[in-house]
């Protein structure tokens, strides 16, 4: 076996991959063979490392040092520097945003030190295309015990003690779900994975499938022991190339080694799986629907009963749980229920990962205790709000979740909490909003994207949806009248009450959420025809403030009409019949000084 002095693992999931990652490992092989350092340095893709923010990111071993926002051009520096003559290049450490302290290693950034690891547990550390990679950490093992050692009953009730809860949203019992499975004597079963991420701003089942795919394929291996069950589809959206291409390769290497196909370790039990390309609908993460679409049906949700686990794919009982879930469940066989247990809240157990973006300093994949307060995710991992802005929101659970304000920072994140503030867990969509951000305009964001999204099989979702939307465009234009908020409210309260799927009873959520914490926006868009964070611009009439106006000239420069007129040393002012209102003065003025 070949062994390397140094490891340079490369960030490989789609963020970095979309911000030169690749460039620069090929860059970096090159420069690593002219310096006569190929056969002492290994360059591994990795999948996701998380740190979203900071990509393309690499971190080379032993040292464990962490170097961000690399460039082609970094290069050769880097080999010269640091893998030829041992000498780090500080500059492209980590910075502390508020301390610019650097912090070379990367265990001790707080983005990584605040974090506990089960489900991501592999992230960054292993190339996700080689299952010797995945084996060598524990791969496979808890799969080998389910099916060699323990009977169906043993690994339902080892799953119920642990407490884990489904973590596409709903949150029940994965254990009582399978049990519930178990008990169907039908001759054909099947295992369905839900991987269709659709909400905005989330890319956790991406960034797990893209990383280690390999602990959601032994995740579905165990549950199909547990249910009796021998053919399972992953389904995952066409808009996942990555996640797709990975999967692809983790199945036929675990065919290879004998981990799916018949008589799997020699176990005498036979399972086996493909990947079924959904074409994007956000109703597909809707169980009935996503059934529906992988029978070749178009992708609309059905009244239950009867449940999937009765009747779901072609009429057979299919089990369905959501990557994340999945990915769980090795742990949990191998390292036992009193173990993940112990991790969480006492309705809450184990971890949860979470999607952190919006106006934060480290967007990235976060993966925290269950019951963790939001304050310590957004600030203390996340860095807190860029460019010393106040925090004003957060949405949690995607459009179908619900926008909390500064007095919730304390709220811990479990199941109940979460409900009981008017938000939602959902697959783990969190998505931060400074003072800029209009929550009126933010309600009319999510509720525009639940409409495009719905089926239109009920008329609650397809006809009160719509009227919701209408009725926010017509606040944000400065229409909008007093009556208007009552008839959200009983619009909410309708469909919720009478809508089909999950998609359309949650999607008034950011509403309801918006009136309930920020209502004096929808007052002062409605009485005042104002909007506070002046976000709304047919509200707005471009101006500049003499008093505050420092004559820097950064409104000027990037206002694409000529609209802005200034000279050096000049106040400001703007031509309204040039202004079309584009915001870019407002964004530019760190001075406050457009009103």
């Amino acid at each position: 076996m070949k062994v390397f002095r140094s490891h340079a693992l490369i960030c490989g999931g789609t963020g970095c991959h979309a911000s030169g990652s690749m460039e620069v490992k090929t860059a970096l092989e090159a420069e690593l063979e002219k310096q006569g350092l190929g056969e002492e340095v290994k360059v591994v893709e990795t999948g996701c490392n998380g740190y979203c923010a900071a990509g393309p990111v690499m971190v080379v071993y032993p040292e464990g040092l962490f170097y961000q926002k690399l460039t082609v051009e970094d290069v050769p520096e880097l080999v010269s520097e640091h893998f030829l003559k041992g000498r780090p290049v500080e500059r492209l450490f980590y910075k502390e945003p508020e301390k610019r302290e650097l912090i070379p290693e990367m265990l001790d950034i707080p983005f990584f030190a605040n974090q506990l690891l089960i489900v991501l547990r592999n992230k960054g550390l292993i190339d996700a295309e080689k299952i010797d990679e995945y084996i060598a950490r524990d791969g496979y093992q808890a799969a080998a015990k389910a099916l060699l050692e323990m009977t169906p009953e043993e690994i339902i009730q080892e799953i119920k003690d642990s407490g884990l809860r489904g973590r596409g949203g709903a949150g029940f019992s994965t254990g009582t779900k399978l049990e519930l499975g178990a008990r169907s004597k039908a001759e054909i079963k099947y295992m369905l994975c839900n991987a269709d991420e659709g909400d905005p701003g989330a890319f956790m089942d991406r960034s797990v499938l893209e990383a280690d795919p390999h602990a959601v394929l032994e995740g579905i291996i165990i549950a199909a022991k547990a249910n009796d069950a021998h053919y399972g589809y992953i389904y995952c959206r066409a808009e996942y190339p990555l996640a797709v291409r990975r999967l692809n390769i983790a199945i036929e290497q675990a065919r290879e080694y004998g981990l799916l196909g018949k008589d799997i370790l020699g176990s005498g039990f036979d399972f086996d799986l493909e990947v079924y390309q959904g074409a994007g609908a956000f109703v597909c993460g809707e169980e009935t629907a996503l059934i529906a679409s992988i029978e070749g049906k178009r992708g609309m949700p059905r009244p239950r009963p009867p449940f999937p686990g009765e009747s779901g794919i072609f009429g057979y009982p299919t089990v369905n749980s959501n990557v994340e879930t999945y990915a769980n469940i090795p742990q949990i066989i191998f390292r036992g229920a009193e173990w993940y247990s112990s991790i969480g809240t006492e309705t809450s157990k184990g971890t949860k990962v979470f999607a952190l973006t919006g106006t934060v300093n480290n967007i990235g994949l976060v993966e925290v205790p269950m019951g963790t307060p939001l304050r310590t995710i957004i600030y203390d991992i996340g860095g807190g709000i860029p460019n010393k802005k106040k925090f004003k929101a957060v949405q949690m659970g995607g459009p179908s979740g619900g926008c909390l304000p500064e007095e919730q920072l304390d709220l811990p994140c479990d199941y109940e909490s979460l409900v009981q503030a008017g938000a939602i867990m959902g697959s783990g969509g969190m998505i931060v909003m400074d003072q800029d951000t209009c929550m009126v305009d933010m309600a009319r964001f999510f509720m525009d994207f639940v409409q495009d999204e719905s089926c239109g099989k009920c008329t609650p979702c397809r006809e009160g949806t719509k009227r919701m939307l209408q009725i926010l465009d017509k606040i944000c234009d400065g229409h909008g009248e007093p009556e208007d908020i009552t008839i959200l409210e009983e619009l909410s309260a309708d469909i919720k009450a009478s809508a089909l799927c999950g998609l359309g009873q949650t999607g008034p959520n950011p509403i309801l959420s918006t009136l309930r914490y920020f209502r004096d926006e929808y007052e002062a868009h409605i009485l005042e025809k104002r909007c506070p964070a002046k976000r709304c611009v047919n509200l707005l009439k471009f101006t500049v403030d003499p008093e505050k106006c420092t004559k820097c000239g950064s409104c000027f420069r990037v206002c694409p009409t000529g609209a802005v007129i200034w000279e050096k040393k000049q106040l400001a002012s703007i031509d309204q019949e040039k202004c079309i209102q584009c915001l870019s003065c407002f964004s530019a003025c760190k001075f406050d000084a457009i009103d």
